[in-house]
Parts: C-alpha cells; structure tokens; sequence
C-alpha cells in the first residue's frame, strides 16, 4: 500500500480537497499560494466521489464518500485534517429495510439552510436524498422525494442514477432544488415533505420528437445560482444550457454562440451573480472538447453571450473530457480565482506544478495552476481560514 503524507493546516490556510478514483487528497498554501503540500493519499483504491469541509458550529470536520464496487459506500469524517479516518461498524448511508432498491454510490455531500448549523445532505445512486440534522451523527432518508410517483420511471444516465446536485436556497428555509440524471430539476418548498418537478423549457434532445418537452426525465447535468438571486439558476443539460428567472419554474435556452451545448462542468462567479462558466464537449457520442481546443466559455450577462477564455489554454490536440466538478470557482474575497482540472502532467519534485490543472486569477490568462494529483474525480475549492469553513468537497 502507498504511503500516506501528511500536514498541519493552520489558521488562514487554504485547503484543497481533491477525490480521484484511487483516492483522496489534501493540498494546503498559505495565502500567496505558490507551493502546496500534498497529504494522502486517504482510502487507497477507493473512488472518492465527493468531499466536504465543515466548518460550522465550532468544527473542522472533513467528510468524504468512499466508495468501493466491492465494499460498497460509505461516509467517513476527520476532526484532525486526515491524520484520523472513522470506520463506521454499519453504513451510515443506506436505504431502510423492505426498500426495493440498495446504495450504490454517494455522489454529493452539501451543507443545509444559513440557519441550520447540524444540517447536512447526501445524494446517492440510485437518485435519492438523505439528510443528517445532528452534524452527521445519523442520516435518514427523505421520504417525500423517494415516495415520488415519478421515481419508478427515473432512467440512468450513462453515469447511473445519480442525485448530483443539492441547492438550499438560502433565502427560504423551505425551499431546495435538487437535480437527477436521467430524472430532471425537482424543488420542494416545505422541507422536503413534497417535491415538483421543475424542468419547464427543457428540451430532452435523445427523446422522440413529439415527447421532447416532458415534465420530467431531462438529463440535467449541473444546476448552479448565485446566493445574492437564487430565484436565478443556470443549468447545463445533456444537450442545452438554461436559465431560469422565476426559481425553475421556466428554463430558457442561452446557448446560442457556444461551439456545442452539450457538456457537464458549469460553475457561477461568487463575486458576480451573473457571470457563468462552462466547458463545451462536443456531442453525447464523442465526449471531448470540440476541435481538440480546451476552451472555458463565460457570461457576464447571463447567458446572453459568451466569450471564449483559451489564453494560457492548450488549443492543439486538446482531446479532453471535463467532468461535472471538475470546474469550480474560489471564494476568495480579493481575488477571482477559477480552477480547471485537466490532469495530464505529473508534479514535479518541488511541488510547485501539477497535472494540467489551471488557474485564472483575475486576468485574461490561464496559468497552470500549482497542485494536481494522478488521477481526476472531483475538486470543489473554497478559501477561508480557520476556524471559517476553508473548502467544501463534490463529485462528478
């Protein structure tokens, strides 16, 4: 087995957490972020789907969702930053007995509302939603989604029928938005009891063309919104980009001037609740970038048009697949730093580059960022300090 690194993360580090299929990993900088240390790797072998950070109510607990085609799925958690792992006796994420379907992966941890500090959800394959209201003590499953009428005809993507995507609107303690692949956006505004499908607009391009426009079944592939408008979302689609203005209710189609809208990774800019990212992939059938550019297209007017960002980005032979979270945005309250995960290069003895992954820090230039692992699954950044919450984990 490899050997395990580990380090001491202090007050105003930042921290990333990154999932591959072989594991997971810590990277920590101070805040002039020019040579990260690398701990891990954690759970050797395993397929780590998401990772989380908690930092609320006095914690510094991370989380992670391991997962084993053999073992099964789990979540364990660190008070210590990955010196110590919990090895719960029983699953603490599994499905009641009697029920007609068993966990085959966590796919996403998220904290709950502002105003619940204990509050966490997992979404899993096959697509349901488990909530923890005791900072992760006991986890139990929502039954309002899981009894949908609706569940039995949910089909899975090609990743399997996943609940990828959990949004709390942070202006209402009720409402949330939750997304599944192959089932569509579905939004609860009482807690969870009730849930309604919200995919209005959505066109389901694999489908007949007489059934293109259902009320449920789309491949949604990414929801994001912004804290300061959550009544304004933005979704990536197995073929389309959207956006909605009234809470999901409608979705309208902002992909023209794009090179393909089929794609996974979309992420919004924390600093400007109507600049969006996303990565083009060319078609269902042939995942990569299209004309072998890596190229991250964004919005500063929501969806109205969209500007391709290559500076800095390889724009020959470029045949790459960017998963869901594989693109996320940091944080930072002084700069704007977004993080594309590429992983193509290997680190080099200083520690100072890694693997294809790139970072854009408020200019026009992409620069190869300066952390990275073997291996991609998921990386989700988020800049802070101790003991403010410092990252939060996802999968893809």
């Amino acid at each position: 087995m490899p050997t395990t690194n580990q380090i001491n993360v202090n007050s105003g580090d930042n921290l990333l957490l990154v999932g591959t299929m072989k594991g997971a990993f810590l990277f920590r900088s101070d805040t002039a972020r020019e040579k990260w240390e690398k701990a891990g790797p954690y759970f050797p072998g395993r397929s780590i789907y998401a990772l989380a950070h908690d930092g609320r109510n006095g914690r510094n607990r991370l989380w992670a969702a391991v997962n084993s085609p053999f073992w099964g799925s789990f979540l364990s958690s660190s008070n210590d930053f990955g010196l110590t792992w919990s090895d719960p006796e029983t699953y603490n994420i599994k499905f009641p007995d009697g029920s007609d379907v068993s966990l085959k992966q966590i796919w996403q941890i998220a904290e709950g509302h502002p105003n619940e500090p204990d509050t966490l959800y997992c979404g899993v394959e096959p697509a349901a939603l488990f909530k923890s209201t005791d900072a992760g003590e006991t986890w139990s499953l929502d039954r309002g989604l899981f009894d949908h009428p609706h569940r039995p005809q949910w089909m899975p993507g090609g990743g399997g029928l996943c609940l990828h995507t959990i949004l709390p609107d942070p202006s209402n303690p009720d409402r949330m938005f939750i997304a599944i692949s192959t089932g569509g956006v579905y939004r609860t505004d009482d807690g969870g009891q009730n849930w309604q499908p919200r995919n209005k607009g959505i066109r389901a391009k694999f489908l007949p063309p007489d059934q293109q426009y259902p009320e449920w079944g789309q491949c949604v592939h990414k929801v994001v919104s912004h804290p300061s408008n959550p009544d304004r979302m933005f979704l990536q689609h197995h073929w389309g980009v959207y956006r909605s203005d009234d809470a999901g209710d409608s979705w309208n189609d902002i992909g023209n001037g794009l090179p393909s809208d089929f794609g996974f990774a979309m992420e919004i800019d924390p600093h400007e609740a109507n600049s969006v990212y996303i990565i083009p992939i060319e078609s269902d059938e042939f995942r990569c970038t299209p004309e072998a550019k890596l190229r991250v297209y964004r919005t500063k007017n929501a969806g109205d048009s969209w500007d391709p960002l290559t500076e800095g980005l390889p724009q020959e032979d470029a045949l790459e697949t960017i998963l869901r979270d594989n693109l996320k945005a940091d944080t930072h309250a002084q700069r704007q730093i977004v993080w594309l995960e590429d992983w193509r290069r290997l680190l080099d003895d200083d520690h100072r580059r890694f693997a294809g992954n790139y970072v854009r820090e408020d200019g026009e230039d992409w620069l190869v960022s300066t952390w990275n692992t073997s291996n991609r699954r998921n990386l989700k950044v988020r800049k802070g300090g101790l003991p403010p919450p410092i990252l939060a984990g996802q999968t893809v």
